[in-house]
């Protein structure tokens, strides 16, 4: 694997992994306002397999593979994505407990995911520009692992148990995880089109 300091070389069948910046829209065509992809991602023909939030920074993967592109992002195939959570306030057990039953956000229920308390890394960037602190109410890390993916999944879900999602970083998709990976928010590295199962049983 070759992280991105120009063009690398490719395999036949391209898979990337990115770190997609804070801010960033997952496209590639042009935004008057925000970064898109291209502002990243310089080889053509690729495109995000699955999507994230121009407000949810981590690991994006982009293939020139329709198959591919498939096998990653529709949740028939419970590929597990992990997510870090800052949400405002303390988590407790409780809540932590409520993913796994199932949460239900009104318009459909979740299916069941795991949560767990989480310590950031030290591998963990500074988001630009960071969050809007409130002295008065503490935060706190999260780990959640779901295979759906709907819209605004995430922080939906943690609202919901009540402690809103202040930062959202995915930090995982099947067997990759950006820290192993290496990439700060900007970068993409080229990984073999069977990562994201390597290691799964």
């Amino acid at each position: 694997m070759q992280t991105h300091r120009g063009a690398p070389p490719l395999l036949a069948m391209r898979l990337l992994a990115l770190n997609k910046p804070f801010g960033t829209i997952c496209q590639f065509s042009p935004h008057e306002t925000r970064t898109s992809l291209a502002d990243w991602v310089k080889l053509p023909g690729v495109y995000p397999a699955g999507r994230l939030d121009s407000d949810s920074e981590g690991l994006l993967l982009l293939t020139d593979d329709g198959a591919l592109q498939a096998r990653i992002a529709e949740p028939r195939h419970k590929l597990v994505k992990r997510y870090w959570a800052q949400v405002e306030g303390t988590v407790d057990a409780a809540a932590l407990k409520k993913p796994a039953r199932g949460v239900d956000l009104g318009d459909y229920v979740t299916k069941p995911c795991r949560a767990d308390y989480v310590e950031p890394a030290d591998t963990l960037w500074t988001r630009t520009p960071p969050i809007c602190y409130r002295a008065a109410i503490p935060t706190s890390w999260i780990e959640v692992s779901i295979t759906e993916g709907k819209n605004r999944q995430v922080r939906r879900m943690t609202a919901a148990v009540g402690f809103p999602t202040l930062r959202l970083v995915r930090v995982g998709i099947g067997a990759l995880d950006i820290f192993s990976l290496g990439l700060q928010p900007g970068e993409y590295v080229e990984v073999p089109p069977n990562a994201p199962w390597e290691g799964l049983a």
